[in-house]
């Protein structure tokens, strides 16, 4: 039986997973820089040890309102074509072993520019956990359906 981790987090009510290897480290932040002329999807930057992070707020490329940069955030820093980006995220989860056979295609009820981000799902305990593409995560092409 084949398994693969993911990290998993929350946005809103939603439940969403990233392959481990995808994922540098998972921080918490509150001195953000703002990234002026960036789409609005682009929550801000921060140091990370030397090294300029952009964020990604999933909220906005979801659809939905816009979360307020202040206070502690969850930062789940991904690797994007060699860089570190930062998903901005509600809730961070477990690290999810999940059996290759249980993954599905996306619902056919999760449409528009949302659908071309998530590759596929698993049925958790009590919880359907969206599989995000990361690279698709932090294109700038806006995402206005909500998931």
């Amino acid at each position: 039986m084949l398994t693969q981790q993911f990290v998993t987090f929350d946005v809103e009510n939603h439940f969403f997973g990233v392959p481990v290897g995808a994922v540098q480290e998972v921080l918490l932040n509150e001195h953000y820089t703002a990234m002026p002329l960036a789409p609005p999807a682009y929550g801000g930057l921060f140091n990370l040890r030397g090294e300029v992070i952009g964020t990604v707020d999933l909220r906005v490329r979801f659809g939905m309102a816009p979360r307020p940069i202040t206070g502690p955030v969850i930062n789940v820093v991904v690797r994007v074509a060699g860089e570190a980006v930062s998903l901005l995220v509600d809730r961070i989860g477990l690290v999810a072993d999940l059996d290759d056979s249980a993954f599905e295609p996306p619902p056919e009820t999760l449409t528009g520019p949302t659908r071309r981000m998530v590759t596929g799902t698993y049925k958790t305990e009590g919880r359907l956990l969206l599989v995000l593409d990361v690279d698709q995560c932090v294109n700038p092409t806006p995402a206005v359906a909500a998931v």
